[in-house]
């Protein structure tokens, strides 16, 4: 199963617009999307302070404040 991560803060309109896109794969691709409020923790804040959202897989960052659908699609293709 592949497990993506995104960073994430409650009141942020990019980070609910990231998480509305990787959600729109989802019939598409197998996966499963943590989503963390770097609000929620300080040792996440101080890493990601306001450089939200961020998704990443496996220690690899896929994207960052925007994502590229297209280019999400083509690394889930490849690695699943």
């Amino acid at each position: 199963m592949i497990c993506l991560t995104l960073y994430s803060r409650e009141y942020c309109h990019l980070c609910h617009d990231m998480q509305t896109q990787v959600e729109s794969l989802r019939p598409e691709f197998s996966f499963e999307l943590s989503v963390l409020d770097v609000d929620a923790d300080a040792e996440l804040e101080a890493r990601f302070n306001e450089l939200v959202p961020v998704l990443m897989h496996d220690g690899h960052e896929l994207a960052r404040y925007r994502l590229e659908t297209e280019a999400l699609r083509a690394y889930l293709a490849k690695i699943r």
